[in-house]
């Protein structure tokens, strides 16, 4: 019999979702990156919808951030030394999971990084919807549960380009959640490679 698993216990300490969470619940307006980071992400994807296949450029990404992109703003949330990078939390997590997606998910290009994070950010709804249902899959070692298989399509349904991105690279903390879902038995880079293969089926 399947275990269920509940968004309070294995998925909610996922190291992705302490990252997302910490940054998006912050309480205080002032100190609060996780909007600035919202503004590069909101442009990344609506560049993407507008114009698929366009190879985009922080210039290019600057210019559609509004109410006003910035250089420096831009490089507070990609590149190597952005403020509370996803990647930083995997680093610092330390464990065998969150090194092997942080490896996977590491980018020399700016712009590559930040369309990695904002898949996260735009798929977050719809984690929401299975990250309390979500079944431990059992045995069978590559299977991808209905209910994260059927969030996953239905966003890359109303977000095709943005899916499409960076080779199909999955939202990332959908690869770190099958991985928990598989409780060991799946590695990162497996969880990766299957979800990528569910993201061609939209195209």
């Amino acid at each position: 019999m399947s275990t269920r698993i509940t968004e309070a216990e294995d998925l909610g300490r996922s190291t992705i979702a302490g990252w997302y969470t910490r940054l998006a619940e912050n309480p205080c307006p002032r100190r609060n990156h996780w909007q600035t980071k919202v503004i590069y992400y909101r442009a990344v994807a609506e560049l993407l919808a507008a114009a698929p296949g366009r190879p985009l450029t922080w210039k290019c990404v600057v210019g559609a951030a509004r109410p006003r992109g910035c250089r420096s703003t831009f490089y507070e949330v990609a590149g190597a030394h952005a403020r509370h990078g996803m990647i930083g939390d995997l680093i610092a997590d330390g464990s065998a999971r969150s090194i092997e997606i942080a490896w996977r998910y590491h980018r020399t290009d700016p712009v590559e990084q930040l369309i990695d994070e904002t898949k996260v950010w735009s798929f977050w709804p719809y984690r929401q919807s299975y990250a309390t249902v979500a079944a431990d899959p059992g045995n069978t070692s590559d299977a991808v549960p209905g209910e994260l298989r059927d969030a996953l399509l239905a966003w890359a349904g109303c977000n095709r380009s943005l899916a499409a991105a960076n080779g199909y690279r999955p939202p990332a903390c959908a690869v770190e959640d099958l991985a928990v879902l598989h409780r060991g038995r799946l590695a990162a880079s497996r969880a990766l490679s299957r979800l990528a293969d569910v993201l061609r089926q939209v195209h």
